[in-house]
């Protein structure tokens, strides 16, 4: 059975190089496909460069999505990820 979850964010700095790869290392722990949307574009969250793509700044809100069987856990990871990332 697979599972969806999605939730925004609220970002508290850019989405620059230091927080895109604390994410990555976050997905990299689950069997779950998890994507970040910005402003009309999404990135696949298992990407540096893509994230970084998404020009995300601090203030600004990202959605976070998730499929698989560990969708839930996945999203809330990467929220956590993105909200406690310098």
């Amino acid at each position: 059975m697979s599972a969806s979850c999605e939730l925004p964010v609220v970002l508290p700095v850019d989405l620059h190089a230091r927080p895109a790869a604390a994410v990555v290392r976050v997905v990299a722990g689950f069997s779950s496909t998890v994507e970040i949307s910005h402003n009309g574009k999404n990135a696949k969250a298992k990407s540096v460069l893509a994230v970084i793509g998404l020009g995300a700044r601090a203030g600004s809100t990202v959605v976070v999505r998730g499929t698989g069987d560990d969708a839930e856990a996945a999203v809330k990871a990467v929220v956590s990820t993105l909200e406690n990332t310098e």
